[in-house]
């Protein structure tokens, strides 16, 4: 991984990740950009937030929690591990630590703490610089092998992806606000409206609330979506059994023909249906057959057009095409009827010759 790279470099919610009662709650840890406004409670394996936080609930850690300096929490924070706490770190509530406890100046516990380990009180060292430093002596010592099992054993518990807040982000119930890309996964249910430079959701997810990016936004197979589905300049993609149960405005659209959406469909640009991949010889078939009989059907109709539209001027004399053609029937016309009652001595004849008389 590049020096220069940023992990909050976007929102990301991992797969199965709930909000439940104004709870956010993840299977992993949870990470948070500083300067951020998380407007509920917090439940996950670790939880890790930058400077000057506030957090609108509780805390609850299976393992670690580390709130650096400012960081404000409205309610209580259990730890079932470690925890760490920066200089003039506020909380409203109770502080319930099960191991050690690294606390720095001016920290404000309204309600009182308790911890089981070690309680010491100084300003502890942010964990990614205390980890690097670490690192970095063991490997000019030489001990790579001593480095590696660090690493491992850090990288051991990662078998949940992280829930990744960018920094100066606004999480709560009534929206999602980030100036960065977002990327929430599968099975996830989500409640507020969602803002973000770029979006994309996983399979059965379920949002309340709308969706709105700068560009591009993708709704994958499955995804419910609440609301309006709304970008200023990119492509919304729509998969199969996606429903949106509102109005979808793009610049570009690209829908396909299983997906579902309650409301008005406006794009300035190109709309383009998309079949499901399982389905495509299926609906192909039949429309192949329908083409082949109607066709024919459209060239016979014309023939019969042109065969009605010549026989006036041919007034009964060319009998070429009733010879030829098998299929028309010669109509005769009102002189050939006369002159065939004359010549066969019917009534017609008896009464020409009782005037003649």
């Amino acid at each position: 991984m590049s020096v220069r790279s940023d992990p909050l470099d976007r929102l990301r919610i991992p797969d199965g990740t709930h909000v439940e009662e104004h709870d956010l709650v993840a299977d992993g840890d949870v990470i948070v950009g500083g300067q951020s406004t998380v407007e509920f409670g917090v439940r996950g394996r670790n939880v890790v937030a930058g400077e000057r936080v506030r957090f609108g609930g509780d805390i609850e850690a299976d393992g670690d929690c580390r709130l650096d300096m400012w960081c404000d929490v409205a309610g209580n924070v259990l730890v079932g591990e470690d925890a760490y706490l920066g200089e003039r770190v506020h909380i409203a509530g109770q502080l319930m630590v099960s191991g050690d406890l690294d606390i720095g100046d001016d920290v404000d516990i309204e309600e009182g703490f308790e911890a089981n380990g070690w309680i010491v009180i100084r300003n502890p060292v942010p964990t990614v610089v205390f980890l690097f430093i670490y690192l970095t002596q063991l490997l000019r010592l030489g001990e790579e092998e001593a480095a590696e099992e660090v690493f491992d054993e850090l990288a051991a518990d990662r078998d949940h992806e992280p829930v990744l807040i960018p920094r100066s982000s606004r999480v709560s119930d009534d929206s999602w606000r980030v100036s960065t890309p977002a990327t929430i996964g599968a099975n996830c249910r989500l409640h507020g409206n969602v803002r973000a430079a770029e979006l994309s959701v996983g399979e059965e997810t379920e949002i309340f609330g709308s969706l709105r990016a700068k560009s591009d936004l993708a709704l994958d197979r499955g995804t419910v979506v609440h609301g309006d589905v709304t970008t200023r300049g990119g492509t919304v993609h729509i998969a199969a059994d996606a429903h949106v149960r509102g109005d979808v405005s793009c610049e570009d659209l690209e829908l396909d023909d299983d997906a579902e959406v309650d409301g008005a469909i406006r794009a300035r640009g190109e709309v383009q249906m998309v079949e499901s991949g399982d389905d495509s010889e299926a609906t192909q078939e039949p429309a192949s057959v329908e083409n082949r009989e109607v066709e024919p059907a459209i060239v016979r109709v014309e023939q019969a057009v042109r065969r009605v539209d010549a026989d006036p001027e041919d007034d009964g004399t060319d009998e070429s095409d009733g010879a030829d053609d098998d299929s028309t029937v010669d109509i005769p016309d009102a002189e050939e009827t006369a002159g065939a009652n004359e010549s066969s001595g019917g009534l017609a004849g008896a009464l020409a010759e009782a005037e003649k008389r």
